[in-house]
């Protein structure tokens, strides 16, 4: 369920992913049904899937999906004790002081990547999500980037780059499968950018793209082994370091 924000004037070009309730359409995405166990001991969490872009719709694609429209990634740092190195959302555990889940959102964000929270407009608030290994109760919190602002890594220790990601590259087709673990998820994963989504934050993307009027047919019957998929990233990112490293805007050191 999507709760949008009210009386908040919305891009047409997000209006139906602000609007319309995630979906799977396809059964491939165990993200959306994860719920804590009864009596389970959770955490609070939530995390900012904030898109940029100009609030004009572009009428010559699908959705109005503008050319330059993106969303805002970290990818944890690699010495991380849970989740290290995979891409995600900017966001974490709530505070005492926090009021609600876009306060948490939108703290976390600063907190993560140096983003100004003033520039940023909060469109709704998706329904929880139980994430198995942490123990949290994560809420995605939807926002446009209105006035968009510098942001970069602010703690290596905690991430180890900050993208800006085109959503046209989200959806081609040809960066979309899924991927499969020994331990026996299997479920949506995008390559963008010499990185791999996939796990909750994947899940979210695809829900959200699956009602957007933006998502391109791709093969959901292309499946990767995980384990295979990030090993020929890092191979790619180590030549890449080599031969490049010291030429990377300094927001992807």
């Amino acid at each position: 369920m999507t709760n949008s924000v009210d009386g908040v004037a919305v891009p047409p070009w997000l209006r139906r992913v602000v609007h319309r309730t995630p979906a799977d359409p396809h059964r491939i995405n165990p993200v959306l049904d994860r719920r804590a166990p009864r009596g389970a001991t959770t955490r609070e969490a939530a995390v900012l899937v904030l898109f940029g872009g100009p609030a004009a719709a572009d009428p010559l694609m699908s959705g109005g999906l503008p050319a330059d429209a993106d969303i805002l990634l970290t990818q944890r740092a690699s010495t991380m004790r849970q989740h290290s190195g995979q891409v995600a959302f900017p966001g974490g555990a709530s505070d005492p002081g926090d009021e609600g889940p876009i306060a948490t959102a939108l703290r976390e964000a600063q907190e993560e990547t140096g983003l100004d929270p003033s520039g940023v407009r909060p469109l709704a608030v998706l329904e929880e999500i139980f994430i198995p290994p942490s123990g949290f109760d994560v809420t995605p919190v939807l926002a446009y980037w209105e006035k968009p602002s510098a942001v970069g890594v602010v703690d290596p220790a905690e991430a180890e780059r900050v993208a800006r990601v085109p959503v046209h590259t989200l959806i081609d087709p040809r960066n979309r499968f899924q991927v499969r673990h020994r331990a026996g998820y299997q479920g949506p994963a995008f390559a963008a950018d010499g990185m791999l989504v996939w796990g909750f934050t994947a899940g979210i993307l695809a829900a959200l793209f699956a009602v957007s009027g933006w998502e391109q047919e791709w093969d959901r019957h292309d499946i990767r082994d995980l384990d295979t998929v990030l090993a020929g990233l890092d191979n790619d990112l180590d030549d890449d370091h080599l031969t490049h490293g010291h030429n990377r805007p300094a927001a992807e050191r």
